[in-house]
């Protein structure tokens, strides 16, 4: 049995992930909604509207609490892990058996269904749901200016490294993809089950810089790495096998894998993804509202 709220005639939505950049943006927009919402983080998040749950991967002992009377699942996987399917799969078993009938999982357009890590959470979900669909999102703009290495390293030194080379990216806002999340989720018929999804324009690294620059009034500077430098630095940090893979990723980008744009936030949001200069130019803005009230 699910839960279904008789006032709103929902389901009630499990969001995983729910204080991440996708996660803590559709939960308001579900609430808004009028949908039943359980907001699922390792700290159980304080969320309007949302009933908090704590949900741990790798802790099993979380799962049945957040899984119990839902029908419809946001899937963000575990991050950094290398094999995230090991801990997923037996979840959305378990979700299946709980009554879930929809699955929605965040992944990537650099991995296809059958591929590396979440590529094989993703290749797994027709055989547990009927009503499933994949969010492939290219880079998310919000590298450049949230807690990512990127942005860390504009905000210190004025400097984005890559090994992109002169490859282009579709790079995407995290509020274009909550919005498709959304429709994914609640919308009926259910959607197509891969969606890849792009901002409007695919643009290199040295563009992003060149963007940067304009709109902060501060230089930012893109400086290319080898694949072999990449990798080295950020195996400084993180496992050296998920180091590999993302120096992979540039290396990929550098290629051409990443140089697409598609129409699916706006076929299925009816607007246009945001650009990213008007993303950085509202980022811009609300940093200097926040700066002027401190």
């Amino acid at each position: 049995m699910t839960d279904h709220d008789t006032r709103t005639g929902h389901d009630t939505v499990l969001v995983t992930g729910a204080t991440g950049n996708t996660g803590s943006r559709i939960v308001p927009r579900l609430t808004a909604l009028g949908h039943p919402v359980r907001a699922a983080a390792r700290r159980a998040p304080g969320l309007p509207g949302a009933q908090a749950v704590r949900f741990d991967w790798d802790d099993p002992a979380t799962h049945d609490a957040a899984l119990r009377g839902v029908a419809r699942i946001y899937l963000v996987p575990p991050i950094g892990s290398p094999d995230p399917a090991a801990v997923m799969l037996p979840f959305l078993e378990r979700a299946r058996t709980a009554g879930v009938r929809r699955a929605v999982l965040l992944s990537s357009s650099a991995i296809p269904a059958g591929g590396p890590m979440v590529g094989q959470v993703h290749a797994a979900l027709p055989g547990l749901f009927e009503e499933w669909a994949v969010l492939r999102p290219s880079w998310f703009m919000q590298n450049f200016t949230d807690q990512h290495l990127h942005a860390e390293s504009i905000r210190t030194h004025g400097v984005i490294r890559s090994a992109t080379g002169e490859g282009r990216v579709g790079f995407i806002d995290a509020d274009d993809i909550a919005a498709v999340a959304v429709h994914a989720l609640t919308g009926e018929p259910p959607p197509a089950h891969d969606l890849v999804l792009t901002g409007p324009q695919a643009l290199s690294y040295e563009d992003i810089a060149a963007t940067l620059t304009t709109v902060t009034g501060r230089p930012v500077h893109h400086r290319p790495l080898t694949h072999e430098q990449l990798r080295d630095r950020l195996a400084a940090g993180l496992p050296a096998e998920f180091a590999a893979l993302l120096a992979g990723l540039d290396r990929a980008i550098a290629d051409g894998a990443e140089d697409r744009v598609t129409d699916t936030v706006e076929r299925l949001t009816g607007r246009p993804p945001r650009s990213f200069r008007a993303f950085a130019e509202e980022h811009g803005r609300a940093a200097g509202h926040a700066g002027a009230g401190s």
